[in-house]
C-alpha cells in the first residue's frame, strides 16, 4: 500500500510546479524504493503512470510535440532504476546499500540522459566540446537529482526502520503482567 502511496507522491513532485527546482523530485527514490519492494510483475503501473506524466509535462507544461521516440532512453532507465532498487535493496537493506543505490541512480541517469540529450544534436553540436558543454549544463538537475533521491530514500528506507524500533522499544517498556 505504501509503495502504491508513494507512487502518486513521486507522480505529483513531477507534475506540480517547481520553479527554480530543477528536477527536485520523489521519481529517483520511488524507483529504487518501489522495485526494492514490489514484484516485477507490479512494475508496468508504475512505469505507464510516469510515461503518463513525460506526455503530460511535454505537451501541457513546455508546449511541445509527445514524440515518443526522445523518451526511450528515461523510459528505459525508469526500468533499470527500479530493478536497481530490486538487485540492490529487495533482500538486505542497510544504510551502505541505499546510499549506493543514492548514488548510482541519479548518476546513470545524469550519464545517460545527457549523452542522448548531446547525441540528438539539436540542442549541442556533436563534438567533444558540445559533450562537455551538455554535461555542464546538467549539472544544476543532477545535484537537485541526487538531493532529492537522498532525501526520498531516506524517508522510505528509514522510516519503516525507525517505526520497527520504537514499536519494539514500547513492546520492551511495557510491565511484565501485561
Amino acid at each position: 500500500m505504501f509503495a502504491w502511496l508513494f507512487l502518486l507522491v513521486a507522480v505529483l513532485s513531477r507534475l506540480l510546479p517547481h520553479a527554480g527546482m530543477w528536477n527536485f523530485t520523489a521519481v529517483g527514490g520511488f524507483l529504487l524504493y518501489f522495485g526494492a519492494r514490489r514484484s516485477w510483475r507490479e512494475m508496468a503501473g508504475p512505469m505507464a503512470a510516469l510515461m503518463a506524466t513525460d506526455y503530460l509535462l511535454t505537451v501541457y507544461t513546455y508546449h511541445y510535440a509527445f514524440i515518443w521516440q526522445s523518451y526511450l532512453v528515461t523510459w528505459a532507465w525508469y526500468a533499470m532504476a527500479m530493478m536497481l532498487g530490486r538487485i540492490l535493496l529487495s533482500r538486505r537493506t542497510t544504510v551502505l546499500r541505499v546510499l549506493s543505490g543514492v548514488l548510482l541512480g541519479p548518476t546513470s541517469f545524469f550519464l545517460v540522459s545527457n549523452f542522448s540529450v548531446w547525441q540528438n544534436g539539436w540542442l549541442y553540436p556533436r563534438t567533444m566540446n558540445g559533450l562537455v558543454v551538455c554535461y555542464i549544463a546538467g549539472l544544476p538537475f543532477y545535484r537537485n537529482d541526487l538531493i532529492s533521491t537522498a532525501l526520498v530514500s531516506a524517508v522510505a528506507f528509514g522510516v519503516p526502520v525507525l517505526v520497527h524500533r520504537w514499536s519494539a522499544a514500547q513492546k520492551q517498556a511495557l510491565p511484565a503482567g501485561r
